[in-house]
């Protein structure tokens, strides 16, 4: 137990220990120039927790391993659980059906064409096939380190997804402005969209919530209802998160029971944090709690978060990455291909339907 007697002192310094990090990565997110690269904390956090494991981690005591796992494992999802205060039922019903079915269409599509590329086409694992198409059909980042202790995938896997959603997610922040001023806004036809089509295009397909927030505001003389749909928009595919992990715990279960690694019963794996995220998100929905204290809430939250991708990058070893070679990016491609030509059309066509 982490903490245990033996382990407590060692514990609460790895947590201290990784806060500090945690707490370098806000600042430096902060910087103007940093801001205008839309990197959030949670990023920069996981670079600066990989460069301290291939360079800085022997340098410090065993004893605080236990608390970087802890930051890694039990307060990732305590601020999962709490990443449902960004969030309202509300919200969601305000974009309509064509924002609510793009998003479910776009998150299915995406996690099962990652998921099978990865594994049939480029021969990776199971696990880094998964957690790559959860950052890239749902919402990046946060998205990854919620599938995590669902699959109990090693960490090294988890900074594999993470930085195929920071590369291909920073591409689309630049593309997308470009798209919408040379292509799509004066256009006619097949390739013309009003704003809010644009704007629940971009909340559909892009990997990060501050990439969404960012394509907009590239955008000279922007309405305001592409922005605000397009936000709306990716709440949703983030909502849909908790579906979709108990979801994946059925088919794990599933899986062990065919496979007979399950002790021949079906072992109902139920992530019971994300049950908790929509429950956070429904009350949330009720107003009850100030807005000044529900903007305190989630930044508290994101500095939890950026906690958590910093143990999980101290938990990276490139040692750990022999055999994987390219099939990551080029899974990741695929479905950014898929996200920017795919989700445009399922745009046109779903906007045109309802």
């Amino acid at each position: 137990m982490a903490f245990s007697p033996q382990k407590r002192k060692g514990t609460i310094s790895g947590i201290i220990f990784v806060a500090i990090f945690a707490a370098g990565a806000t600042y430096i997110s902060d910087l103007s120039f940093i801001k205008a690269l839309g990197l959030s904390p949670l990023v920069i956090g996981i670079v600066m927790g990989i460069f301290y494991a291939n360079t800085l981690h022997n340098k410090t005591p065993d004893a605080w391993q236990s608390g970087i796992v802890f930051s890694g494992k039990k307060i990732l999802r305590f601020a999962i659980v709490f990443y449902g205060f960004r969030i309202t039922f509300q919200q969601i019903a305000d974009v309509g059906m064509e924002g609510f079915l793009v998003s479910l269409i776009m998150l299915t599509s995406t996690l099962l064409l990652g998921a099978w590329i990865g594994q049939k086409i480029f021969g990776m694992d199971r696990d880094t096939s998964i957690l790559t198409a959860s950052g890239a059909a749902v919402c990046g980042a946060a998205a990854v380190l919620a599938t995590e202790p669902v699959l109990k995938a090693q960490e090294h896997k988890t900074a594999v997804a993470v930085s195929m959603v920071v590369l291909f997610g920073t591409i689309s922040m630049f593309l997308y402005p470009v798209l919408y001023t040379t292509l799509i806004e004066n256009a006619t036809g097949i390739l013309a969209m009003t704003p809010k089509e644009f704007g629940i295009y971009v909340g559909g397909t892009i990997h990060e919530v501050a990439q969404v927030v960012a394509v907009p505001a590239s955008i000279p003389n922007v309405p305001i209802e592409m922005a605000n749909d397009a936000v709306i928009v990716k709440m949703t595919r983030v909502i849909m998160i908790a579906p979709m992990l108990i979801v994946l715990g059925l088919y794990l279960s599933y899986v062990a029971q065919k496979e007979g690694t399950s002790g021949g019963k079906l072992k109902l794996v139920i992530p019971w944090f994300a049950v908790y995220f929509i429950a956070v998100a429904g009350f949330n929905s009720f107003h009850l709690v100030p807005q000044n204290i529900v903007d305190i809430i989630n930044e508290i939250d994101t500095f939890l978060l950026t906690m958590a991708m910093t143990a999980l990058g101290m938990g990276t070893i490139f040692a750990k990455f022999k055999g994987l070679g390219l099939a990551p990016l080029y899974t990741a491609g695929v479905m950014f291909l898929w996200l920017v030509i795919g989700g445009f059309i399922v745009t046109k066509v779903v906007c045109g339907i309802v």
